[in-house]
């Protein structure tokens, strides 16, 4: 009797596979075999995009990504080529041109490095 009970739950479940495979052959012997293909295509395709989209971002972020120091104060991060950003140490605003950091600076701008000088006293 108990068995009984097992092949009846067993087939329970299995009963929405069979109503499933019905109604696939019905629509394909009926003429709507199109409708049947373009489903599976759609399922097909939507468990193929992911994957595809996994690979197409890596090599994009392979290409795209720029490590480089800060030529204000040499602190390495990452970011996207051919933006503006700021460093994230100094907060001077950056553009990135061909893999390097340039400071963003406006036009006629002249950078220059300021050293220290000691002081000496004159005595009479």
């Amino acid at each position: 009797m108990n068995q009984f009970r097992t092949l009846q739950i067993n087939l329970a479940g299995l009963r929405s596979w069979l109503v499933l495979l019905a109604v696939i052959w019905l629509l394909g012997s009926i003429g709507l075999g199109w409708l049947v293909k373009s489903l599976v295509f759609l399922f097909g395709l939507l468990l193929l995009l992911p994957t595809i989209g996994f690979f197409v971002l890596r090599w994009w972020l392979k290409r795209n990504l720029i490590e480089d120091s800060c030529p204000v104060c040499q602190t390495r991060f990452v970011a996207i080529n051919n933006s503006e950003l700021r460093c994230p140490n100094c907060s001077e605003p950056l553009t990135i041109d061909h893999g390097r950091f340039h400071r963003l600076t406006p036009p006629g701008t002249v950078d220059v490095d300021a050293i220290e000088v000691p002081v000496s006293r004159l005595e009479d």
